[in-house]
């Protein structure tokens, strides 16, 4: 083997390449089973604008990990300088992993509220924390398992209904603030009140008739009792559609603010 061989030897590059890859790929696995299934669950993970956030920090990691190690792998170093020169590079991808992980559970959704006309998808970071130790004792950790299903009571009359208007014009809608929390099911005569058929639905979008026939359907809701309120979050307005009784059926990708 000739020098010039030795100092760029490219079975050992690709073979270290390699096995940095499977790493990687195995690590983001997991990484994923975490962020989809647990914390951003479908379809929140669509919503709420993690999984695009997730798989680019993935992506980049991966891909850039492996490459740094084809780069710097040379079995002609001095075994120190080169298990310096991995560990280095194994260092700076798991800190860019974390910081990127950490940004997806800072955003992660953590209740789906019902707030006077609309569900509202909140996030981690859209969270009023200085009201949680005001919140019911349930509601006081704020999720780890996907958002929970949830309702805004309304404001009482006097200075916390002015205090609500204050807040809201600063970006804290009630959705967002803990003491406001309350069981989703204690407020089925507001969500049924506030609700709109899902006939409208048809009549916004004639052409698409049947497509939302199937979708109906595939839900097990009858299309003449059935009702749908438009939902607010982070990356994409959708629709939630309501059973006669007011639990929810499923979700509808198309925007019910009309």
């Amino acid at each position: 083997m000739t020098e010039a061989r030795r100092k760029f030897d490219w079975p050992g590059r690709l073979k270290a390449m390699g096995a940095h890859l499977l790493i990687s790929l195995t690590l983001a696995a997991a990484l994923a089973a975490l962020v989809m299934l647990v914390w951003y669950p479908w379809p929140y993970s669509v919503l709420a604008g993690g999984r695009e956030l997730f798989w680019l920090v993935v992506s980049v990691d991966v891909i850039l990990g492996p490459v740094l190690t084809f780069v710097v792998f040379n079995t002609a170093k001095p075994r120190a300088e080169l298990v310096r020169d991995l560990a280095c590079i194994a260092a700076v991808q798991l800190a860019a992993l974390g910081y990127g992980l950490h940004t997806v559970y800072e955003v992660r959704p953590v209740a789906f509220v019902f707030e006077v006309d609309r569900f509202r998808l909140v996030g981690a970071a859209d969270v009023r924390r200085q009201e949680l130790p005001q919140a019911r004792a349930a509601y006081r950790h704020l999720s780890l398992r996907g958002p929970l299903l949830l309702a805004a009571r309304e404001s009482n009359p006097g200075d916390e209904r002015l205090q609500t208007i204050k807040l809201a014009l600063q970006g804290y809608d009630v959705g967002t603030r803990p003491s406001y929390w309350v069981p989703y099911d204690s407020q089925l005569k507001r969500v049924l009140a506030s609700a709109r058929p899902v006939t409208l639905l048809y009549r916004q979008k004639p052409e698409t008739a049947a497509e939302l026939d199937g979708q109906l359907a595939a839900m097990g809701v009858d299309k003449a009792s059935a009702r749908f309120l438009p939902i607010t979050a982070r990356v994409q307005d959708w629709s939630v559609i309501l059973k006669a009784d007011g639990s929810i059926a499923g979700f509808l990708p198309r925007d019910g603010f009309f």
